[in-house]
């Protein structure tokens, strides 16, 4: 009875919506939202096209700012502008890298002319379209993978890099100049580095930036506090985001970060689930290393409802726990996270089994399951402006997904309820030029000044780890057994 309730009230509330834009009562901006938005559509999401040029996996996939061309790239190496709605391929060019592309920007109020990416080889390239061409130059280096980049919103000119080296670049296209900001380090000393995953830039506040990787913490930092002229130390972030229970959990790293409009901060974890902090959840600059608490140690004891669980903390004066979002699987690779929606109305990640999830952001519900790929979804990048997403793994092409479904959607029954087995997968090496290029961040560490000699017991000990690694997993490898070679793992 409830759920026919509930579908009768969505209809109700939809013919009102027409009535009311018809009427005048309901801007067309606000209609347009509000459809943009509606969870019926989310529940007719289903394949429209499939886009097939690369010769690899495709390791990145985003719109540009109008939303007609998506770009993508891969370990093929290539670039591809895409008009997504015919599934023709406008432009494709040699990005320059030399190993396996990992994300791919077009930067915004340039006639989608210009293109920053970044690579495995840890390169920071700029791609100019010209009458007779593409022209591509190297901007900065980064000694190890460089992952992720992140521009600032509405500048045609500056983004940001990261890598994991640690290093984390402020990049001006206009002197093609690489400021290193600063090498992002751990709060306790265990480690040389902290091997950075993902960066994300606030919407809503272009002067702060949140970066994330092979530790428990997310930091957020402030642009506005660093001083060009080098004359003071940027390196400490203005507030720490973690997840109570998972504090002091040394198995645990984040593979992706996404900002809401609303200065919300999603996190994506590896073995372990996915979680939205709002502002007032940080844990300051300064945080507490500890070990994980007892009761908060088995990720099952988080299923107790979270407005109760926030109303009963914001009584005891006590901060509010974040939003969990459950169900998927992110063990094997470097998965991003993405809000979806106008408003940011839901939560999409990709999954190891293949699958795209998506949960309602106020609640945590999952509401759709879709088989997308035969292997992982590592990339699911929202539309800008409508209800379209496009999402790319493990196989060759890039799916467009659109609500073109007749029959809504429901939840699969063979959902299997994750639980996190931790494994560290973040500090997996496998062949030599993993070996190397970890062996590049320990030497960068060591050298750095602000280390003056200190802690070298820590970066013998990080080294000693590293060569272990290296032979259990080159071991592994030469049993004939399902390691994954680099550029699979880190797809």
């Amino acid at each position: 009875m409830m759920k026919n309730k509930r579908s009768k009230t969505s209809v109700d509330k939809a013919v009102v919506d027409v009535w009311q834009r018809e009427v005048g009562e309901l801007s067309t901006r606000s209609f347009a939202h509000r459809l943009a938005a509606s969870e019926d559509l989310v529940l007719r999401l289903e394949i429209y096209k499939k886009l097939e040029k690369h010769r690899g996996c495709v390791n990145t996939v985003s719109f540009n700012a109008d939303g007609n061309i998506l770009v993508s790239g891969s370990d093929d190496k290539l670039v591809v502008l895409w008009d997504w709605e015919t599934g023709h391929a406008k432009l494709s060019f040699q990005s320059g890298h030399v190993n396996n592309v990992f994300q791919a920007k077009i930067m915004p109020y340039t006639d989608d002319r210009s293109l920053v990416t970044c690579a495995a080889d840890g390169q920071v390239r700029h791609a100019q379209i010209l009458e007779r061409g593409v022209k591509t130059r190297l901007l900065a280096k980064h000694q190890g993978r460089a992952h992720k980049l992140a521009i600032e919103p509405g500048s045609p000119h500056i983004f940001y890099t990261c890598g994991e080296d640690g290093l984390v670049q402020h990049i001006d296209l206009r002197t093609a100049a690489a400021t290193e900001l600063f090498t992002c380090l751990p709060i306790d000393d265990t480690r040389p580095v902290i091997h950075l995953n993902a960066i994300a830039i606030d919407p809503r506040n272009p002067n702060l930036f949140a970066v994330a990787g092979s530790d428990e913490y997310a930091r957020l930092y402030d642009i506005r506090k660093y001083k060009w002229d080098g004359s003071t130390e940027f390196g400490q972030p203005t507030d720490y985001f973690c997840p109570a229970h998972l504090i002091g959990d040394e198995h645990v790293g984040i593979t992706g970060l996404a900002f809401s409009d609303q200065s919300e901060l999603l996190v994506s974890y590896n073995d372990e689930f996915i979680y939205l902090f709002t502002q007032d959840m940080g844990l300051g600059p300064n945080p507490v290393p500890s070990s994980p608490l007892s009761a908060c140690s088995e990720a099952s004891e988080m299923e107790l409802d979270h407005s109760a669980a926030s109303a009963s903390a914001m009584e005891a004066g006590e901060k509010a726990s974040p939003l969990v979002y459950k169900g998927h699987r992110n063990c094997e690779t470097v998965k991003g996270v993405s809000f979806f929606g106008p408003k940011s109305e839901y939560v999409v990640s990709g999954s190891d089994c293949g699958r795209i999830f998506i949960w309602k952001k106020k609640s945590g519900e999952l509401i759709r399951v879709m088989e997308a790929d035969k292997h992982v979804v590592n990339c699911i990048e929202p539309h800008p402006h409508t209800t379209v997403l496009a999402s790319s793994g493990i196989e060759k092409d890039i799916k467009i997904w659109t609500p073109k479904a007749i029959d809504k959607a429901t939840l699969p029954t063979n959902i299997e309820q994750f639980k996190p087995k931790p494994r560290g997968w973040m500090y997996r090496v496998t062949t030599p030029q993993d070996l190397m290029l970890h062996l590049f961040s320990l030497q960068r560490w060591g050298s750095s000044p602000e280390r003056n000699g200190e802690n070298s017991s820590a970066a013998g000990g990080e080294l000693l780890d590293l060569m272990l690694t290296f032979n259990d997993n080159s071991d592994a490898s030469s049993d004939g057994g399902n390691a994954s070679g680099p550029e699979d793992f880190f797809s």
